[in-house]
């Protein structure tokens, strides 16, 4: 069984700061890409960004320039660090991992809510 668990999120006005964090552990064997998504109310989760096991990252248009995304392989950690926060990025963020065997696992989600 695999277990992801979110920390970080929370309420900040706009232009300022959180760093998300999602530790996984159980049976993940080898993690391949960690990652960031959102969801908005009303709106379809989206791709925040991605990483890779060997560090390559990829972002959504949206953020690029204010989040950045990093991982710890020997804490099966990744982290989401947010800058620059806008209104916009209110959403339920949600941590993704895909391990070795192709099989994706989601977190519970965090609460992100970007006050104007």
């Amino acid at each position: 069984q695999v277990r992801l668990v979110e920390s970080g999120g929370g309420l900040v006005e706009a232009g300022g700061s959180l760093k998300l964090s999602c530790a996984a552990s159980g049976s993940i064997f080898s993690i391949n890409d960690m990652g960031w998504y959102r969801q908005a109310p009303g709106k379809q989760r989206e791709l925040v960004a991605t990483i890779s096991k060997s560090g390559s990252s990829n972002y959504a248009d949206s953020v690029k320039g204010r989040f950045t995304i990093s991982r710890d392989n020997a804490k099966n950690t990744v982290y989401l660090e947010m800058n620059s926060l806008k209104p916009e990025d209110t959403a339920v963020y949600y941590c993704n991992i895909v391990i070795v065997t192709k099989r994706s696992y989601w977190g519970q989600g965090t609460q992100v809510t970007v006050s104007s």
